[in-house]
Parts: C-alpha cells; sequence; structure tokens
C-alpha cells in the first residue's frame, strides 16, 4: 500500500483510513461486548432501539465489523488503483456517520426511520466510495468486493426494514454471515499466503507456496455455494453437507500455505489461525445444520468470534505496525492479544459443550474477546494517534 503522502498537513489520525476505523471499531467491540454480558446476566435493562438480542446482532454484524472493513478497504485501495487516498475532512465526515449509527441504534429517542436511515446510509456511502475507485482507477480485478459490499449494505438496509415491521430479521442476519465467509475465504485467501511468502522469503527458507491456482477457485466456488445455500435454505440437509464439503476444501487450502513454518512468527501465523477458524466454523456450522454437531448459535459463533475476531486482529495489527513505520513483529502485547482473542472465541463456542455454567462462560469470554480489542486500543492507539516513525 502507498506510503502517506508528505504533502497532507492534517492530523495524523485522518491520514490514513486504518487510522479512525480501527481504533474506533477496537473501542467499540470493547464496550459493546461487556455491555451484552451485562444485558444476558441480568445486571443491566437495554434502553436500545431494537431488543436486546436484535442490538448485539446488528452491532457486531452491521456497525463493529464494517469499521474494520472500512479501514481495511480505504488503505488498499491506494494500492488497487493507484488514486489518493480518503483522508482529512471527507474521512472525518466517513467515520462521523459510521458513529453516527451507532448512537441512534444506541438511542431510543430519534424516530425510527431516522436511525434506519443515519445507519443504512453508512454501508451505502463505502459500497459507492468502492465503486468510484474501482472505476476511476480502473481495477476491475477487484470488483467482488465492490459486489460484496453493495450487497452487505442491502442486508443492512433489510435488516432496519424488518425490525422496524416487527419482523424476524434473520435472513439480513444470515446474509451478512454468509458475506464475511466470502470475505475471508477472498480476502484471507489472498492475504495469507502473500505474507507467508514473504516471511519465507525474509529467513531465506527454501519452501514456496503454491501460486494461486484452479484448486483455490474451485475452493471459493464451494464456499459461495455453501453459503447462498445457507442463506436460502438453512435448515436442509443439503446445505449441511455442502457446508462440510467446503470447510474440508479450506482446510486442504490451508494445509497448501504451511503455516506451521510461522510458528516462529505470530503476526503471520495469526492469519492462518483465523482462516483455521474459516474452514472449522464451515464444518461444525454443516454439522449443526445436520443435528449432529453443536447448536446452530455456538457454531455461527466459530465464525463470527472465532474467524473473524483472529482475521480481523491479524490485519489490525499488521496494518497499524506497518504504515505506521515500524516493524512488523508482535511483541508480547500483540501476542496477548491474540490469545485473549482466541481463548474469548474457544469459551463462547465450546462453553456450553463442556457444561461451563451460563454465566461464568459468557462473562469470561466476553471478557477475554473484548479485552483483546481494548489492549489493541490501548496498546496500538498512540501510534494511530500520531504520526508515522518514517515521516
Amino acid at each position: 500500500m502507498p506510503t502517506e503522502q508528505p504533502s497532507y498537513q492534517g492530523p495524523a489520525l485522518l491520514s490514513y483510513g486504518f487510522r479512525p476505523f480501527f481504533l474506533s471499531a477496537a473501542l467499540f467491540a470493547g464496550v459493546a461486548i461487556p455491555i451484552w454480558a451485562l444485558i444476558l446476566t441480568g445486571w443491566t435493562d437495554s434502553p436500545f432501539r431494537y431488543t436486546p438480542r436484535d442490538w448485539h446482532v446488528h452491532e457486531m454484524l452491521f456497525g463493529f465489523l464494517p469499521a474494520v472493513i472500512t479501514g481495511f478497504l480505504l488503505t488498499a485501495m491506494p494500492n488497487w488503483t493507484d488514486r489518493p487516498p480518503l483522508r482529512g475532512t471527507p474521512l472525518l465526515a466517513l467515520v462521523t456517520l459510521w458513529l453516527a449509527g451507532r448512537l441512534t441504534i444506541a438511542m431510543p429517542w430519534p424516530a425510527p426511520l431516522v436511525s434506519a436511515l443515519i445507519d443504512g446510509g453508512y454501508l451505502a456511502v463505502l459500497a459507492a466510495i468502492v465503486w468510484r475507485e474501482i472505476v476511476a482507477g480502473k481495477a476491475w480485478d477487484r470488483a467482488p468486493i465492490g459486489i460484496v459490499i453493495s450487497i452487505y449494505a442491502t442486508a443492512n438496509i433489510l435488516f432496519h426494514l424488518l425490525a422496524l415491521s416487527g419482523s424476524e430479521t434473520d435472513l439480513p442476519e444470515r446474509m451478512a454471515v454468509a458475506l464475511m465467509m466470502l470475505l475471508l475465504t477472498l480476502i484471507g485467501g489472498r492475504v495469507t499466503p502473500s505474507f507467508t511468502s514473504d516471511y519465507l522469503a525474509e529467513r531465506g527458507l527454501p519452501d514456496q507456496l503454491p501460486s494461486f491456482s484452479r484448486y483455490d477457485g474451485l475452493t471459493i466456488v464451494l464456499t459461495v455455494v455453501a453459503a447462498l445455500s445457507w442463506v436460502v435454505q438453512p435448515q436442509a440437509s443439503t446445505t449441511g453437507w455442502v457446508l462440510i464439503i467446503a470447510g474440508l476444501a479450506n482446510i486442504v487450502r490451508l494445509a497448501r500455505w504451511r503455516g506451521w513454518l510461522t510458528w516462529r512468527e505470530p503476526i503471520v501465523l495469526i492469519l492462518h489461525v483465523g482462516y483455521g477458524w474459516l474452514a472449522f466454523s464451515l464444518l461444525i456450522i454443516g454439522g449443526a445444520t445436520l443435528g449432529f454437531a453443536l447448536k446452530p448459535a455456538d457454531a455461527v459463533h466459530a465464525l463470527t468470534t472465532g474467524a473473524v475476531g483472529a482475521m480481523t486482529m491479524a490485519v489490525m495489527t499488521r496494518a497499524s505496525l506497518g504504515h505506521t513505520g515500524r516493524s512488523k513483529q508482535a511483541d508480547r502485547l500483540t501476542i496477548m492479544i491474540y490469545i485473549l482473542v482466541n481463548l474469548g472465541a474457544l469459551l463462547r463456542v465450546f462453553g456450553p459443550t463442556i457444561g461451563l455454567p451460563t454465566q461464568l462462560m459468557l462473562s469470561t469470554a466476553a471478557a477475554a474477546w473484548s479485552g483483546a480489542y481494548l489492549l489493541f486500543a490501548v496498546t496500538y492507539g498512540p501510534s494511530l494517534t500520531r504520526p508515522s516513525l518514517d515521516e
């Protein structure tokens, strides 16, 4: 990705998209998850626009995740399109729109339609920005990303329409989770072998990773089919088997990247762990659909807390180090971040199965998972708000 241009004279926080959005996502996750745990355990009531359950699901799928995705895209797109990054006042306006969505969903006093328009508008604006950059930079190979973000925006709008009409919001929720499967398969399938190859080359290791091949394409197609089947027919036995097949294909894909060679560098290894969570989540969501694995809600959390948690931390820490002029190596606090986010995911996914008391499991899982993001904010916040070391 391009280095920050010397001509920019504004606040460092607004010099690149990853700075405000990674920090905002981390702070939001660090606060929203403990609030959800307090509500579940009966320590507090919910004053939110929607029911507590709908608020939690919406804010994780359509609040927290879009912030991380935006930070990644706004930082990656200049490299894809050879165009200047979004920065300064336009970036501040985008951050403000995202924050306004969080506030209007959390506070019941705005008119329902106003809340829906503000929050629903954010992803629509992001989709417009992505398409503008793709068209202007003629980066048509990135069109799948634009399509995914556009569908993502549609899912959020559909969520609001259904919630405001008193209907179930399962469909847009599954759409968002399915899109996460696709984004992790597409983006994780690019950055994981790429950064692994860089690491091996830097260490002088002879192993050459296989380039993108027909097998990778087949795995992506299988994941797309599995995701679509799960959205349309979440309880069909065919869907369960397709998810399992897609999971197995992704396990083989992951093995081809030889992640075990990166054990000495956690900032690379965590990418493989995150992609491993993706493959595993496909397997157990498929198993839950067929009725012989975890409960569906626990299985889905393997994707949302495991795959998403590990992969977002992998991207956020690496980008924050690399693009602020720091060495792309994990220190002890960064390793602790990785441990906490994975511990929280393991407790949330398997806690009910091993018989942990519900309140203890939820509280501990929430503390570990949200603690990882709060630790990121504390550890990386100063470097995100200050000029890069190499400026």
